[in-house]
């Protein structure tokens, strides 16, 4: 995917500064930066969620459409409390694929789940129901809004593994948002870092899976030093 200048402007202040750059597909891609730095803008653009200037793969933002073959995992679970997992999966699925929701939910770990309310599941089961209904919805490109930020070390661990896996067996493309180093070098391949809807910086992380996220790759070193820099220049 190819971005060409875009810029997203809000009242005056520019959440996107004319911002090119492309994301590599089949790989899993990091958005990193401080609050403000335009990271969710980014993904509603590329959404077609918002009008912007500029054009993502050739195609003009100023009348955005929903963009086809792309998935939302959003930072809550954003589930339908009169709906149960197995419904809440299925609700934004074509009835062809009705028949895997079972599959995919056990994937995820619920097993036995699968009637239960959202009242009835943890912080975690929840999150688990929203990876198992982003992954099963059509897509190439699957963006992800720091879905893992409000969860305790153990279960955000398990959870980016839970995403590597799955992106390795069904392929496509991943981007996700983070304020993070630590699940940036855990999950990307690559990590891009934004300041005040700019690109400053990116960094390819080479380490093998699995990784260590108590140990990070040398490249967090880098992301670190790019970020520290971002808080210098505020």
């Amino acid at each position: 995917m190819i971005l060409s200048h875009i810029t997203k402007d809000y009242r005056g202040t520019k959440a996107l500064d004319d911002l090119s750059l492309t994301i590599e597909e089949g790989k899993i891609t990091a958005v990193l930066g401080e609050s403000g730095a335009g990271k969710t803008t980014l993904l509603s653009c590329i959404m077609g969620l918002i009008p912007y200037e500029g054009e993502i793969d050739g195609v003009n933002g100023k009348k955005p459409k929903r963009r086809e073959g792309c998935s939302y995992l959003f930072q809550d679970a954003q589930l339908l409390p009169n709906l149960t997992a197995e419904e809440n999966v299925r609700f934004v699925l074509p009835k062809t694929l009705w028949e895997q929701t079972g599959e995919m939910l056990d994937r995820v770990g619920l097993k036995g789940k699968e009637k239960s309310y959202p009242h009835e599941l943890s912080g975690g089961e929840k999150q688990r129901v929203s990876i198992a209904r982003a992954f099963l919805y059509p897509h190439k490109m699957l963006l992800m809004d720091e879905p893992f930020s409000s969860l305790d070390l153990a279960l955000k661990r398990q959870l980016m593994e839970l995403v590597r896996t799955l992106r390795e067996e069904e392929g496509g493309t991943v981007l996700f948002v983070t304020h993070d180093v630590h699940e940036a070098a855990f999950l990307a391949q690559r990590a891009l870092v934004l300041h005040r809807g700019k690109l400053i910086g990116e960094v390819d992380i080479d380490a093998p899976y699995p990784r260590d996220l108590l140990s990070p790759p040398k490249e967090a070193r880098e992301l670190v030093r790019l970020l520290l820099e971002t808080g210098e220049n505020k």
